[in-house]
C-alpha cells in the first residue's frame, strides 16, 4: 500500500507530506484547486513522461518521493533484487526535475532508470480514470487477471512445466536433426577423407619418429661417402693412379739396390721407416675398410623414410591440420560418418520424444482453456450484475476465451483471454478503452475492481473521478463498491460526489489559497467536524446551508 507521498516544488506545490493508510481515502475540494497536480505529483514518481512544466516558477528542481509498504515475497521485490536493490518491507521511488527538463530516477536512494522505476511502480500501484486507464484494460495482464479469479495456481503450473518439457524436446529434435543433415551433407566427402586416412594409418608421434630416422640415415650416408673417399685415395682403382702403398714399395725397392753397398747408418733406418709406414698403410686400409662395412648406407630404408614422411604431410596440408592431428582427424570423421547409422535411429527417438511432450502439454493446456472458459462465464456473470447500480444495465460485459495458432502457444497457455464490452443494445462488443466512454469505462473498471479485488499484486488502487456526470443512487452504489473494493486493498480517490466522500475512511481537502502575489495549493487532512462541513459543501456549492449539514450528516452516518 502507499503509505506517504512527499512533494517538493510542484507547481503549486512548494513542500506538501502525505500520510496514507489502509482502506477508503477521498480528495475533494472545488474544481481548480489542485487536485490534479496531486496526481501529476504522482504520475511523476511512478514514471510519468517528465515535464519542466511541472517545476515551481521559483524552483530549481521539483521532488515527489512515493512510499509503499509490501509484504514479504512481493512481486517488486523479487524484481528490484535482480537488479541488486534490497528492497525489504518497504519501497522509496523518488524523481527528480529540475527546470531544463532533465529527470533522474532513485528507488530505495539507488540510481535507476526510469523504465525500472516504472516496472516498479506497475507492480505497486495502479491509477484508474476517464484519461488514463491502465491495468485491466491490458490485454497481456487480462488473462491473468482472469486465473487469479479462478483458476488452479497447480495447474498452470502444471502448463508451464510441461511447456518447457516440450521446448527442450523439441530443441533435442532440431539438433539431431541438425547433426543428421551435416552428416549426409558430407557424406561423400568423410567417406573419401576416411578411406584415404585408414589407408595412411597414421600413428601418433609417428611424424617425430619418421624424422628422426632420417636424420640418422643422412647421417649414415654422409659418413660412409667420406670413409669410402679416403679408402679410394690408399688403394687407387686405377692403375695409371699410383697410390701410397705403390710408392713406398717403389720407394724400398731403390734403397735396397744400394743398401749393401752403402753401410752407412741412414740408408737402413730409412728402410725401417718405410717398413713401418707400409705396416700402419696396411693397417689403416684394414680399419677403412671396416668402417665402410660398419657404415654402410641404406638408400632404400631412406628413400622408403622420406616417401611416408611427405605423404603423411602432405595429408596435413590436404587437411589444413598439423600432421600430429591426423590420428584424431581421422576419429572425428569416422564418428561423423558413424551418426549415419545411428543418426537416424537418434532422430526418430527424439521425433518421438518431441511428439510425446507436445501431446502433453497440449492435453494440460486444453484442461487449462476449459477452466478459464468456466472462469470467463463465472466472471461475466459477476461483473454483469454490478452493472446495474452503477448505470450501466444497458451494456453487455464478456470475458472472450480464443484458441491461439500453435506457434503462439507459450507457458501461460494455448490460449488468450480479452475482456470486451459493448455498450449499446445489438452493438458488437469491443476492447474497454475503445468502446467505453470516459464515464462508462471508469465504472467498467470499478465494476471489475469489485469483482477482481484482492486478486492483484497491486496494493494500491487510484479512482480519477469514477463518479463523473452520475449523481444521486448511482453515486451511492459507486461509493459503495470503492468501500467494498476498499476492504481488501488501499483505495483512493479524488471525487465531487458527496456520496462517495461520505465512505472515506481518510478524508483531505485539497484548497488553493493567494498571499503575497503567491499562490499556493495545500492539502488538509479533515476531522470529523471538517468532513461534515465538507461534504455538505459538496451538497449545497457556496452557500454551506443547514439542511445541507443535516444531508451531510445523514450520509456518513449511512456510510
Amino acid at each position: 500500500m502507499l503509505t506517504a507521498l512527499s512533494i517538493r516544488d510542484v507547481i503549486l506545490i512548494d513542500r506538501l507530506d502525505i500520510g496514507f493508510e489502509p482502506g477508503l481515502t477521498v480528495f475533494t475540494g472545488e474544481t481548480g484547486a489542485g487536485k490534479s497536480i496531486l496526481l501529476d505529483s504522482l504520475g511523476l514518481a511512478l514514471g510519468d513522461r517528465a515535464d519542466a512544466g511541472l517545476v515551481r516558477a521559483e524552483a530549481k528542481q521539483a521532488v515527489v518521493t512515493a512510499s509503499f509498504a509490501v509484504a514479504a515475497g512481493h512481486p517488486a521485490q523479487a524484481l528490484l533484487a535482480d537488479q541488486g536493490i534490497d528492497a525489504g518491507d518497504e519501497i522509496l521511488l523518488r524523481r527528480i526535475l529540475t527546470r531544463d527538463g532533465k529527470s533522474r530516477a532513485l528507488v530505495n536512494d539507488q540510481p535507476v532508470s526510469v523504465a525500472l522505476l516504472r516496472r516498479a511502480a506497475d507492480l505497486l500501484i495502479e491509477i484508474q480514470g476517464q484519461h488514463a486507464q491502465i491495468g485491466l484494460t491490458d490485454p497481456a495482464t487480462q488473462r491473468d487477471m482472469l486465473d487469479e479469479f479462478g483458476v488452479d495456481p497447480a495447474l498452470r503450473e502444471t502448463v508451464a512445466s510441461l511447456f518447457a518439457s516440450w521446448r527442450a524436446a523439441e530443441a533435442a529434435r532440431a539438433d539431431a536433426e541438425a547433426a543428421l543433415e551435416s552428416a549426409r551433407r558430407d557424406e561423400d566427402f568423410l567417406r573419401h577423407a576416411v578411406e584415404e586416412l585408414s589407408a595412411l594409418a597414421p600413428r601418433a608421434g609417428e611424424d617425430e619418429e619418421l624424422a628422426a630416422a632420417r636424420q640418422h640415415l643422412q647421417g649414415a650416408e654422409r659418413r660412409a661417402e667420406a670413409i669410402g673417399s679416403a679408402l679410394a685415395e690408399l688403394t687407387p682403382r686405377e692403375r695409371r693412379s699410383a697410390g701410397p702403398a705403390a710408392t713406398l714399395r717403389a720407394a724400398a725397392r731403390a734403397l735396397a739396390r744400394i743398401a749393401e753397398a752403402d753401410q752407412g747408418p741412414s740408408i737402413g733406418q730409412a728402410l725401417a721407416a718405410i717398413e713401418r709406414a707400409e705396416e700402419a698403410l696396411a693397417e689403416a686400409e684394414t680399419l677403412l675398410s671396416r668402417a665402410v662395412s660398419e657404415a654402410e648406407a641404406d638408400p632404400r630404408g631412406l628413400e622408403a623414410i622420406e616417401e611416408r614422411l611427405f605423404a603423411l604431410r602432405g595429408m596435413a596440408r590436404k587437411h589444413a591440420v598439423p600432421v600430429v592431428e591426423l590420428p584424431a582427424l581421422l576419429e572425428t570423421f569416422a564418428a561423423r560418418l558413424a551418426t549415419l547409422d545411428a543418426g537416424t535411429e537418434e532422430l526418430a527417438r527424439a521425433e518421438a520424444a518431441s511428439r510425446a511432450a507436445r501431446t502433453a502439454y497440449r492435453e494440460a493446456a486444453a484442461t487449462l482453456s476449459k477452466a478459464r472458459g468456466a472462469a470467463a462465464e463465472r466472471l461475466t456473470a459477476a461483473v454483469a450484475r454490478e452493472l446495474a447500480p452503477l448505470k450501466l444495465d444497458r451494456a453487455r460485459f464478456v470475458v472472450a476465451r480464443t484458441d491461439l495458432p500453435e506457434a503462439q502457444w507459450n507457458a501461460r497457455g494455448a490460449d488468450a483471454v480479452r475482456f470486451l464490452v459493448a455498450t449499446n443494445p445489438g452493438s458488437a462488443p469491443g476492447p474497454l478503452d475503445k468502446v467505453a466512454s470516459g464515464g462508462e469505462l471508469s465504472r467498467l473498471l470499478l465494476a471489475l475492481n469489485v469483482v477482481l479485488a484482492g486478486e492483484s499484486p497491486v496494493g494500491a488502487l487510484i479512482f480519477d473521478e469514477v463518479d463523473s456526470g452520475i449523481g444521486g443512487a448511482t453515486a451511492a452504489a459507486v461509493g459503495e463498491r470503492l468501500a467494498r473494493i476498499a476492504r481488501e486493498t488501499q483505495v483512493l480517490v479524488v471525487t465531487h460526489s458527496p456520496q462517495v466522500a461520505a465512505r472515506a475512511d481518510a478524508h483531505f481537502q485539497v484548497s488553493k489559497a493567494s498571499a503575497r502575489d503567491r499562490t499556493r495549493t495545500t492539502v488538509t487532512r479533515l476531522d470529523p467536524t471538517a468532513r461534515q462541513e465538507e461534504i455538505a459543501r459538496m451538497l449545497a456549492g457556496e452557500t454551506i446551508t443547514d439542511a445541507a449539514r443535516d444531508a451531510a450528516r445523514s450520509l456518513m452516518a449511512g456510510s
